[in-house]
């Protein structure tokens, strides 16, 4: 068994600022470290090749300083290490990247592609699939559970889905990417790095790929970043200082109620006017929005999409086609799409589409962008639009920016995508050097139209033709505990916990908050680890980024981490009993005290406010 794992080495986020001057990011001297992910992919293959038999070769592109990256592997147990070292590879996005790699893993041959489902310092999860894609392999993204039986070719996962998992199957080789549970982080002891330091590091350029200085690199890239700015922190910080936590739960529950943010009904800000009732110009430049249902219903982020689109489009005097694709059922949410602002909708309803595989709904979304040439490809950046995008892109050679807030237009109708970088702190305008441009959005970020029932909107077939061979089976869906994870995306408040709580026995205490406010509860990378509430309801980097009125920050100590997943929140509340606690930096209100005293307290000022309002 032939295991390459790929890595990145990326900077320490907290060490890494943007120069005022040149609007460059200054890397000198900043520490670096290897990907989380990847490490947790490393440990999953090492496990795998001490159980099976063969060899485990760690594969890097990076500069010189990169070589530490693969000496921390090789100390984890990795066999051999290869570093893709070039001028040539500089300024690479993900599709340069992935052709460096693919080339790499192609001439080394292997059974097994492991990697992290996304890595921390940008987080788009492209790398992967694209790579898969190269390779023409299939993929499985965002594993939590990955078995290969001795003497089998068959794959067996557990896969991270939007509210819960799913067991697949599929025949090796294959790409696998490796979600936060997939393994353990370990770190190596001295005497593995002294062993380390014996073992093979191969360096190889372009040429030895057989790739040309085009292919690779900023000038074999499909994206450019045109314009780089921080993430300014705007945030009062106001410590509530009455005397007792029964007065600063009253004050602040007044606050918030003067301000309309006690209740989660209502949307999160103002609607767009409502699209025109007559279709725009087809002609103009077309904005393609690729509708996603989840459990029979759209799912809010396609009409954020299309409300978007629909801006771009009068713009530029372009038109707005949304795309359905799915099973037969799928056809029955064209009146909505429409309604949202879609002058065409284009339907691919067969049986073969349900349930979604990577490699169905690549098939169908390929050929229909081949022969009708949009100017621009939209996708939610959820579990199935991070797994569908990069895998598009890579079969058209186009360009893909991923985890984008906003989005622009040029004049001449090119797509603009702000995309977050560092974990928030810097925000790129990315330009797409191809037509179409493919971007995918975080949910929440965007504002959707006012609904039109009177629309008047064209409803066309899309062809299904030959889906090739089923190289992966679905055996198995579960929902569970997280089947409300997606309401993340939408709601108008939200009370997020953190491990400051001291146990999953304490939970029932933020829930009645919760209640009081009719809010989800979100969690910390540490309350998820600890499983204390499923994965899914994780916000922060390497979680879901959040975007409600009200953000209430329970116990939470406020890593660098789970602040990029809040950064989009309106107006921020945080309890801790620890006045340094970094999430004061990133609060409108900060109130010092034991959550297990404030909590409750805010929840009864809460019902009497509301009790007050309603009677």
């Amino acid at each position: 068994m032939k295991i390459v794992v790929l890595v990145k080495h990326v900077p320490v986020l907290a060490a890494v600022c943007l120069d005022p001057a040149t609007r460059r990011l200054q890397r000198e001297g900043v520490p670096s470290q290897v990907s989380s992910f990847d490490v947790r992919a490393l440990v999953r293959a090492v496990d795998l090749r001490d159980g099976l038999g063969g060899e485990v070769v760690v594969l890097t592109v990076g500069p010189p300083a990169a070589r530490s990256a693969l000496l921390h592997c090789l100390a984890l147990g990795a066999d051999r290490a290869i570093h893709l070292v070039d001028s040539a590879f500089a300024g690479g996005d993900t599709l340069a990247t992935a052709r460096a790699l693919a080339s790499a893993v192609r001439n080394e041959g292997f059974d097994l592609v492991l990697c992290g489902r996304s890595s921390i310092d940008a987080g788009t999860g492209q790398v992967g699939p694209r790579v898969a894609e190269l390779l023409g392999v299939v993929q499985v993204t965002g594993v939590r559970r990955l078995e290969i039986g001795a003497g089998s070719d068959r794959l067996a996962a557990e896969r991270e889905s939007e509210d819960g998992y799913e067991r697949v199957e599929t025949r090796l080789p294959a790409v696998v990417t490796a979600a936060e549970d997939l393994a353990r982080e370990r770190f190596p002891t001295e005497i593995e790095i002294e062993e380390a330091n014996a073992k093979s590091i191969l360096e190889m350029g372009a040429a030895g790929l057989g790739l040309s200085s085009e292919e690779v690199g900023a000038a074999g890239s499909a994206t450019e970043v045109v314009g780089l700015e921080t993430g300014e922190n705007t945030r009062a910080s106001h410590v509530l200082e009455a005397a007792s936590v029964v007065e600063q739960a009253k004050q602040l529950a007044s606050e918030l109620g003067d301000r309309g943010l006690l209740t989660a009904q209502g949307g999160r800000g103002d609607l767009l006017p409502p699209a025109p009732d007559r279709p725009r110009d087809p002609r103009g430049p077309g904005y393609w929005v690729l509708a996603e249902v989840l459990r029979g219903k759209v799912r809010p982020v396609t009409f954020e999409l299309l409300g978007k689109a629909s801006e771009l489009a009068e713009q530029c005097g372009g038109h707005v086609v949304g795309l359905l694709i799915g099973g037969p059922a799928v056809g029955e949410h064209v009146d909505s799409i429409a309604a949202h602002g879609a002058d065409v909708v284009c339907v691919a309803d067969d049986v073969r589409l349900d349930p979604y595989t990577t490699d169905s709904h690549a098939a169908v979304i390929s050929d229909a962008i081949r022969v009708r040439q949009p100017t621009a490809v939209l996708i939610a950046s959820t579990v199935l639009g991070r797994d569908l995008a990069p895998r598009v892109a890579a079969r058209l050679g186009l360009g893909l920016v991923g985890g984008c807030i906003d989005l622009a237009a040029t004049d001449d109708g090119r797509l603009v995508c702000f995309e977050p970088a560092l974990g928030g702190d810097v925000i790129a305008r990315v330009l797409s050097r191809t037509r179409p441009a493919m971007a995918t959005v975080l949910p929440g970020m965007l504002a959707a139209r006012e609904l039109n029932w009177a629309r008047r909107t064209r409803w066309e077939r899309l062809a299904v033709g030959s889906l090739g061979p089923k190289r992966l089976s679905v055996i198995e869906r579960s929902r569970g505990e997280a089947s409300d994870a997606a309401a993340l995306d939408v709601a108008r408040v939200i009370v997020g916990v953190g491990k400051g709580i001291g146990g999953p026995e304490n939970l029932d205490v933020v829930r009645e908050l919760a209640a009081a406010l009719g809010a989800p509860v979100a969690a910390t990378r540490g309350v998820a680890d600890r499983g204390w509430l499923p994965r899914q309801y994780q916000v922060g980097l390497t979680g879901r980024a959040i975007a409600p009125l009200l953000y209430i920050a329970v116990a939470i100590r406020g890593t660098p981490e789970h602040v990029a997943g809040i950064r989009r929140a309106g107006f921020v509340v945080a309890i801790n009993n620890d006045p340094k606690a970094p999430i004061f930096e990133h609060a409108d209100r900060c109130q010092v005290a034991d959550y297990a005293a404030a909590v409750p307290a805010l929840a009864a000022a809460v019902k009497r406010r509301l009790g007050t309002n309603a009677g």
